[in-house]
């Protein structure tokens, strides 16, 4: 699946290179998700930073500590919570995500085992 808008004739000419965005939230909408990097993604589920530190500083600091998604997945809350800038909302926004993620991984496995 790609989330993206619909592009301008003036948006399309440009060249990607030449696009910059405040938030990747609107590098998603540009490019579409599939263009973002893990820190990008995980930013936008951030949403917003603390003094002093972005929501992609905060992203990549996840990704250092666990390093990648799959390391991210099954740690205990409290792991996060050991993060700057990482509270209870933005600790929930991630889990959920990957609960999302994981029942659709789950969904993809039924279907494929009623195919065999």
């Amino acid at each position: 699946m790609r989330l993206t808008d619909s592009n301008t004739d003036e948006q399309q000419s440009r060249s990607h290179s030449d696009l910059k965005w405040r938030h990747p939230g609107g590098k998603l909408r540009e490019l579409g998700a599939d263009k973002l990097t893990d820190a990008e993604l995980l930013s936008i589920l951030i949403s917003i930073g603390i003094k002093g530190r972005s929501a992609e500083e905060i992203a990549e600091d996840i990704l250092l500590k666990f390093g990648s998604f799959k390391g991210m997945a099954n740690q205990p809350l409290q792991k996060f919570l050991e993060i700057k800038g990482l509270g209870d909302v933005k600790i929930i926004r991630i889990a959920a995500a990957f609960e999302i993620a994981r029942r659709i991984v789950n969904q993809v496995l039924e279907e494929h085992e009623k195919e065999e």
